[in-house]
């Protein structure tokens, strides 16, 4: 039976920043992957691209690196031995869920709305999922601050988004739409947790992010197959190198994500990664703008509001820091 890797935790003061920096990738890999969707005119033929393109890198680290190949080895006598649910390895369905659910959703409701219904969606499972102890850092309170912090974060959120919103919308036919991100991004705290778990019984994250785009690209390539057999296949691939780096992009983003929960638990690296989506678009929409796009007041302001939530979730608080304080009695 594999033993789970002795690697120390790392330290709030490094982790956090760590997160924040890996959600700088996000927006970047959201545009690439939108664009190559557009290029292609199917988005299920993108979400394929990027999770293959991503399988490859993957694959060939693991294979060209000492600590790759000793994970590889690990892969299978940990699941034979159940060193931790079978299921985990599918944690890839997810993020294929997740590409999907903007492929499917975007157009109708706004990067605005996804954005809004898949923060709330991950925010709340962060919670759940530190509370019931799944990731590898084990079971982490549901306190009063992470419940401050959380709020925060989506309020947050929606405030940097809300320039975004059209005014027309029927909100009545929206309801069921926003269901599809909203359940995505609670299940990206899952995700994590899962791929933390087995981060370490690998012993490195490389395994877990291969094994991880394994069931996320075996999915979509199925659901692909199944729309070519009732619909026309789009454009031809691109020739233009950028539009490939979504599928490495994800590598990283996935193999940080599990790397980090053992260290923050899963709603500290959620939320920090929030942090730097918003950040990494607020960049992206002042140096490479794409057309239409405004950088107004609002969205200033709550991406700086998100980066104050994160810290008002990480600092350590002392016990009743925040309780009524009794009125002195007098002499």
């Amino acid at each position: 039976m594999p033993q789970p890797s002795s690697r120390p935790a790392l330290p709030l003061a490094l982790g956090l920043p760590i997160a924040v920096a890996t959600g700088l990738v996000i927006p970047l890999q959201g545009r690439i992957n939108g664009a190559l969707a557009g290029r292609l005119n199917d988005g299920i033929a993108a979400a394929v691209v990027s999770f293959t393109t991503g399988l490859i890198v993957i694959a060939a680290v693991s294979l060209a690196t000492s600590k790759g190949r000793s994970g590889l080895q690990r892969i299978i006598p940990a699941v034979r031995n159940r060193s931790f649910p079978r299921f985990y390895v599918t944690a890839g369905a997810i993020g294929a869920l997740f590409v999907c659910a903007q492929s499917f959703t975007i157009a109708l409701l706004g990067v605005a709305l996804f954005t809004v219904a898949a923060v709330t969606g991950q925010t709340l499972s962060g919670l759940l999922v530190d509370r019931m102890g799944i990731g590898p850092g084990g079971k982490r309170p549901i306190t009063g601050i992470r419940v401050l912090g959380s709020i925060l974060t989506v309020a947050a959120v929606a405030w940097a988004v809300s320039p975004r919103f059209g005014g027309g919308a029927d909100i009545a036919s929206l309801v069921l739409p926003v269901l599809l991100p909203l359940v995505a991004g609670f299940l990206m705290s899952f995700q994590q947790a899962m791929n933390g778990t087995a981060t370490v019984h690998y012993g490195t994250p490389l395994a877990a992010t291969l094994v991880n785009f394994l069931a996320g690209s075996a999915i979509l390539w199925v659901a692909w197959v199944i729309k070519l057999a009732v619909a026309s296949p789009g454009n031809p691939l691109p020739t233009e190198w950028w539009y490939y780096l979504g599928g490495p992009m994800g590598c990283l983003f996935i193999g940080l994500a599990a790397l980090l929960v053992r260290s923050l638990g899963v709603l500290i690296t959620g939320l920090g990664m929030i942090a730097g989506q918003l950040v990494g678009s607020l960049v992206l929409d002042v140096v490479i703008p794409s057309p239409g796009t405004v950088v107004a007041l609002p969205t200033v302001l709550g991406t700086v509001l998100t980066l104050a939530a994160i810290i008002v979730a990480t600092l350590p608080w002392p016990r009743g820091a925040f309780a009524r304080k009794p009125a002195p009695k007098g002499r």
